[in-house]
């Protein structure tokens, strides 16, 4: 039997079955150098037991049954195909981030840079969320200590779905904001942080009337600054902890918990020679 993979394609949002093995499904689907295109993303490998995924998918309310997609489409894989989709939309929300075996982040031409997990940093206990909340009440729910300051973050957004938001929250704080936030919530999120110089990723107006808003308001703790298509918008070098100078790579959580996939501490020269 082919050795089987099967992936989450972030922010695109599909679940592949491939036979090809992770470098052969990300030169697979490449569309060429990245000089010439833009095409970067986040491939994450699920669990698999035999011919059937090895986690239950969330509740979607009954409009298709991913479970069994997910199994057709592995046995198609098993069976000869190089590929076949599963999921060919909105599968971010619906798979849970215990389901994830490896992230790799992917550039243009397919190159793959493997991230180590530092696993799960922070859980949440049960406390409820409203609009009002100061950055120093929802620091104190999810069990942090006051800030004596709280300089602007930048986070991009990958899914479920893509922005670019300024924020007086930590990478935890924010993960428990965003799905604990009433008429807002996200039912889990995957995000990085953003070196807080990439003020070209905005109007330099609207990058600085958001610094200011931040500032002036006490209970407000997020800004957005670019909407849609943020990942081709910045190199991976600009994630904080590309060089591991500080602790950052690529953030996933739910209610329950964050986890934490940390850039490699020796990253090849092919891979940061590549295009991206």
């Amino acid at each position: 039997m082919a050795k089987l993979n099967l992936v989450l394609t972030v922010p695109q949002g599909t679940i592949t079955a491939t036979s090809l093995g992770i470098d052969g499904f990300t030169w697979h689907r490449s569309p060429g150098a990245g000089r010439f295109f833009q095409g970067r993303y986040v491939l994450i490998d699920l669990a698999i037991e035999g011919l059937k995924p090895a986690f239950r998918f969330l509740e979607e309310g009954g409009w298709r049954d991913a479970q069994a997609d997910a199994a057709v489409a592995l046995e198609a894989a098993a069976g000869g195909k190089r590929t076949k989709t599963g999921l060919s939309n909105n599968a971010f929300s619906c798979t849970p981030i215990d389901a994830y075996r490896r992230v790799f982040l992917v550039k243009t031409g397919g190159e793959t840079l493997e991230m180590e997990a530092a696993g799960e940093i922070a859980r949440f206990r049960d406390s409820n969320c409203h609009e009002g909340m100061s950055p120093e009440q929802i620091a104190a729910c999810v069990g942090l200590p006051p800030q004596m300051a709280r300089p602007p973050r930048l986070y991009m957004v990958l899914a479920p779905v893509e922005f670019i938001v300024l924020s007086s929250l930590t990478p935890t704080e924010y993960v428990w904001y965003a799905t604990h936030r009433p008429g807002k919530v996200f039912r889990q999120v995957l995000f990085s942080e953003l070196r807080a110089d990439q003020v070209q990723l905005a109007a330099e107006i609207v990058y600085q009337t958001a610094r200011e808003e931040l500032g002036e308001k006490p209970h407000k703790k997020t800004k957005t600054v670019v909407t849609g298509g943020s990942i081709n918008r910045v190199p991976y070098s600009a994630w904080v902890g590309y060089h591991r100078e500080t602790p950052g790579g690529l953030y996933s959580g739910d209610q329950s918990k964050v986890q934490l996939w940390r850039f490699p501490e020796t990253i090849s020269r092919s891979w940061e020679r590549a295009h991206d």
